[in-house]
């Protein structure tokens, strides 16, 4: 997991302001602005971080979107200004520190998952809301966690559970306890 530092937080900052701003400025329910915004071009412009070299503002990144998808009226229901905030901040939040996609955390994480967390967990911060929401869904984002995964996964497509295996858990153990 990557800290958080001043170039993470201007995004999430960012984002945030673009979704809170989508309430008043689009005709498109907030799911679905959610849902066109995490896999737009744009997100991916900002997981790279290209945007931090930019001088674009929340409206112009709403105008991004528009032009990738067209304009739209589907979906009637509207979030609050503050839930898009939050939203809108806890998935960049999310994709900086894990180093994930906005795609990929979109298809972890729904919106509207997201909305109904709002009220219990707004006031954490988004490292501990994040957490929590992993938890809740089961999901162990812990490099040790990751590798043992994987390993089993290699132990089963290799079929081969002799010493050496042994050996190499051992190993990889070890090595993710030093961290």
């Amino acid at each position: 997991m990557k800290a958080i530092d001043k170039d993470g937080l201007l995004l999430c900052d960012v984002q945030a302001k673009t979704f809170e701003l989508s309430v008043d400025k689009t005709e498109l329910g907030s799911a679905g602005f959610v849902r066109r915004f995490m896999n737009s071009r744009v997100a991916k412009w900002m997981d790279n971080g290209g945007i931090l070299s930019s001088n674009m503002q929340p409206s112009d990144l709403l105008e991004l979107v528009e032009e990738q998808y067209g304009p739209s009226e589907y979906g009637s229901k509207k979030y609050t200004h503050n839930e898009m905030f939050w939203i809108g901040y806890v998935y960049r939040y999310y994709s900086y520190t894990y180093e994930k996609t906005s795609a990929s955390i979109y298809r972890e994480i729904k919106p509207k998952e997201l909305r109904d967390l709002y009220l219990p967990y707004h006031t954490l911060d988004p490292s501990q809301a994040i957490e929590r929401i992993l938890e809740a869904k089961g999901t162990k984002a812990d490099s040790e966690n990751d590798l043992m995964r994987q390993y089993e996964i290699y132990r089963k497509i290799r079929g081969s559970y002799g010493a050496q295996d042994s050996q190499v858990s051992l190993e990889i153990a070890e090595s993710a306890d030093s961290e």
